[in-house]
């Protein structure tokens, strides 16, 4: 049954609100240019807020000196649980499809809008926020928790990965609350990478803003603009013509939902190649992938049982002094990545394009009789009364791969709208006070 903390779930429930439009306010995007921080200071702004706001409920809080990572921890006892979060987010992408700006929290009829409310600022605030209601409560733990705060989940996991490489204690047991519930736990390998070649088209394009997003647009200001608009007419692919330029219009959707989205680059090089407007990398999207979330021209049909089908995402092109194409594929747990990488290779080579690893996240897969994964199960189940639910697999990655035993655990429950990753972001508040009980439960229950 859930314990009885209802009272000091509710005073937490205005404090999280405004802790989650303060953390909203920072535009902790990305950025690969700064110099005092690995990050940049947006980034860094919202880790030390996060560890301030922390240490305004009672946690001890450390901030790696180097800016990668930070923690909060709280109780006594040998072992450690873990719960992992990151305070990045991605780009906005094309602002004319936000309602507000994504970087000023909005409030209306019970739900809040912008950039990391779902993904992730709102959900680690949410379990921080479960962690201050059981102490209020007087409840003591037998273990301690620890809440890791990350900085590049979005891209490469450097925030982590440097937290493993300064032996940081690993905990024995953890969740992220970073997906959905009432579990996930298995997720598909992740493989981020380019394909590369000199650019010798004299074109110059550049379009997307992340391996892990749909790109909602894709702008091109080069030659034959107005066989451009007739094709992109025929094909019935939704387009602007700007002043200067013409803009393809797509859907954002999260790189692991592809088939969710629609790609503007993809249509944009499908448009260019039919009219001759042709590159390596144009021809390669437009002859190879087209507009096919699967890709399966080049790999086949790539699933299996416990994870479904392969999903690929174009995420980024660029045309400069070379030609890159940036890729996030989401690959089965049980298809070997050799068997994806040595197809990719050898269909790229095709159209003179080299491939390149830029990241892999090996999969996910634990089994459904471990001892936590029943508790955090049962938990959900107690709180929520949904009891026909079943423990789910995922196409995204979340930090649950970063230590042993560990899993992504909310903070969506069954009839969220997933709008992480996409313009207007939004969660509804009644669902994060949900998340925030289920939470304070479930490290009740993990740490007895």
């Amino acid at each position: 049954m859930p314990i009885d903390i209802n009272d000091h779930l509710k005073n937490q429930e205005e404090p999280l609100v405004e802790a989650i439009k303060t953390l909203v306010r920072i535009p902790s995007v990305l950025d690969e240019e700064a110099v005092d921080f690995p990050f940049g200071k947006s980034i860094d702004d919202a880790l030390r807020e996060a560890l301030k706001i922390a240490e305004g409920l009672g946690f001890k809080t450390k901030y790696d000196p180097d800016g990668y990572f930070g923690y909060a921890e709280v109780g006594k006892g040998e072992e450690l649980v873990g719960l992992l979060g990151h305070m990045d987010v991605v780009p906005p992408g094309n602002l004319d499809s936000w309602e507000t700006g994504p970087f000023e929290p909005f409030e209306k009829d019970g739900v809040m809008y912008g950039r990391g409310v779902q993904d992730d600022k709102g959900p680690a605030l949410a379990s921080l926020f479960a962690i201050k209601a059981l102490m209020d409560a007087g409840i003591s733990f037998n273990k301690r928790v620890r809440f890791i705060f990350c900085t590049d989940e979005e891209t490469l996991w450097r925030g982590i990965n440097k937290y493993l490489e300064k032996k940081e204690e690993i905990p024995s047991i953890g969740f992220s609350p970073d997906a959905n519930f009432p579990l996930i736990y298995a997720e598909k390998g992740l493989l981020d990478c380019t394909l590369k070649a000199t650019n010798d088209s004299g074109l110059s394009i550049k379009c997307g803003s992340a391996f892990n997003a749909v790109p909602d647009s894709a702008f091109y200001d080069g030659p034959q603009q107005e066989e451009l608009t007739e094709k992109l007419t025929e094909l019935g692919f939704e387009h602007q013509v700007l002043e200067s330029g013409i803009k393809v219009m797509g859907k954002a959707a999260h790189a692991m939902i592809p088939e969710e989205g629609i790609n503007a680059i993809a249509r944009l090089c499908i448009a260019l190649q039919a009219i001759g407007v042709e590159s390596k990398a144009i021809n390669f999207i437009a002859q190879e992938i087209k507009e096919d979330p699967n890709a399966s021209q080049v790999f086949g049909d790539v699933s299996d049982e416990q994870t479904g089908k392969l999903k690929f995402n174009i995420g980024k092109i660029e045309l400069a002094e070379d030609e890159v194409i940036s890729i996030d594929s989401r690959i089965p747990v049980t298809v070997p990545k050799d068997e994806i990488v040595n197809k990719l290779t050898e269909v790229a080579e095709k159209y003179s394009l080299t491939f390149n690893e830029v990241d892999w996240l090996a999969p996910l897969y634990l089994p459904l009789d471990l001892p936590m994964i029943e508790s955090l199960l049962r938990v959900y189940r107690d709180v929520t009364d949904d009891h026909t639910s079943a423990p789910i697999t995922s196409g995204g990655a979340t930090l649950a791969r970063a230590i042993p035993n560990c899993v992504a655990y909310g903070p969506n429950f069954p009839d969220t709208p997933i709008t992480e990753h996409q313009p207007n972001e939004y969660m509804a508040l009644k669902d994060l006070f949900k998340a925030m009980e289920v939470y304070a439960n479930a490290i009740y229950e993990i740490t007895r």
